[in-house]
């Protein structure tokens, strides 16, 4: 058996489950029992699922997947890992065709920043506790290719999931999740295995999804709610009576609200709406436009109050702010002296431009000043794991400059607009 195969004849079942699956609710038998605190048993007409919650880095989810599957000998089993993350753990991600430059120019900057503090966090919890991360995922798959059973990989992928995160945050939800990211690189708080444990617990979920939804809501919606539906969609379409699903034990709750939802006709047996990356709203489409006219209207009508002395001097005082606070950024990632003095230099420049940010700037002259290394690429893995790491390799060490420097010219921005307003009275 191969996956390509399995997810040809995943695809089939989905189509003909769609048309000709079982619809009459009046003969169906549904019912939803836990065995425990991380296995769920669902039947539908005459499918049962098996939901096995897992925790991404615990060595008894681990053993339970194994032990699951071998007992209850399903026709499929469905895990909660796309195409891509399969990869990058099967193959250990070959980093070596990455070309950071023209990761930059495709403005694909903060995906990769964002997949590699993720990978960071979760493999900085499997060093610790003795095992990688997503080894139960990979568990699963190999005790199917072992036995013979059919399985799918059946989440979205990963880079969507990112996109629609990021293009539905709000302007302060962006900077949130920067700030989330930033500080789970630099903490060094530890979860020992008992707690790592207790997070398979549904009480525990419960109250990390409110927290959750209370921060970052419309993250909430993107990583969790969408996912749930994904996930239960592709598990009601998938071939077989007896269903095997090895998910995170958060997900467990909302796939069996959305799997009764799908039985009882509530739910559109369609995920499409959801692998599409949303436009952007109209205030992020105008914003890039905006702020340059502001700022050369604000010089302008300095030259109408008070001549070309005081537009010249709002001029300078606007490269003064933007500059130096990109340029401080800059510093702070360690940048090289000529990427600052790009950054103080390019800045002001950039930020009247809406098609270029002083982060591709600084990114690729870093990039081309300190060129990734062989070894860089190799020791990727292990440098994600310490607040030192990211800074000694080269290749999060360009995305830390590229991501400070446009922090710094966000803030010059905005604290540039108030200050040359204050200037005309």
């Amino acid at each position: 058996m191969n996956r390509e195969n399995t997810g040809n004849a995943d695809q089939g079942s989905s189509n003909s489950q769609t048309k000709h699956g079982p619809n009459n609710q009046e003969n169906s038998q549904l019912t939803s029992r836990p065995d425990s605190e991380t296995v769920t048993r669902l039947r539908i007409g005459d499918k049962e699922f098996i939901l096995v919650g897992t925790a991404h880095v615990s060595k008894e989810s681990v053993e339970e997947v194994r032990e699951i599957i071998l007992k209850e000998e399903p026709e499929r089993v469905c895990v909660e890992i796309d195409e891509t993350r399969y990869n990058s753990l099967v193959k250990k991600q070959q980093w070596q065709s990455l070309n950071i430059g023209q990761v930059l120019r495709e403005r694909k900057g903060f995906l990769l920043l964002a997949n590699l503090v993720l990978s960071s966090f979760q493999r900085r919890l499997g060093v610790e506790l003795g095992v990688a991360p997503g080894e139960e995922m990979l568990t699963a798959v190999q005790v199917c290719r072992d036995q013979g059973i059919a399985f799918s990989l059946c989440d979205r992928d990963i880079q969507i999931t990112l996109r629609r995160a990021w293009t539905r945050s709000s302007f302060w939800g962006k900077n949130k999740m920067l700030a989330a990211m930033l500080s789970s690189v630099f903490t060094r708080e530890k979860l020992d295995a008992e707690e790592i444990e207790r997070l398979k617990s549904r009480s525990t979920f419960q109250n990390m999804m409110e927290e959750l939804a209370s921060f970052l809501p419309s993250v909430k919606e993107v990583l969790i709610d969408e996912r749930d539906r994904y996930l239960a969609t592709r598990l009601y379409n998938a071939a077989g009576r007896k269903i095997v699903a090895v998910i995170g034990a958060g997900h467990v709750e909302g796939i069996v609200k959305n799997l009764q939802a799908l039985r009882a006709g509530t739910l559109e047996n369609d995920t499409s709406a959801l692998e599409t990356i949303p436009s952007r709203k109209k205030i992020s489409r105008i914003l890039p436009y905006l702020i340059p006219a502001i700022i050369v209207g604000l010089i302008v009508a300095g030259f109408f109050r008070s001549g070309w002395s005081l537009s010249l001097s709002m001029m300078w005082k606007w490269v003064l702010v933007n500059g130096t606070l990109s340029a401080i950024g800059s510093l702070l990632a360690l940048a090289h002296p000529i990427t600052i003095a790009a950054a103080f230099l390019g800045a002001p420049i950039t930020s009247l431009n809406p098609t270029v940010g002083v982060g591709l700037v600084t990114g690729i002259i870093e990039a081309t000043l300190r060129k990734p290394r062989v070894t860089d690429f190799e020791n990727l893995p292990e440098d994600l794991l310490s607040f030192r790491g990211f800074f000694r390799n080269r290749i999060t060490h360009i995305l830390l400059v590229f991501l400070f420097s446009s922090i710094g010219s966000s803030l010059g921005t905005f604290i540039g607009i108030p200050y040359l307003t204050s200037l005309l009275r």
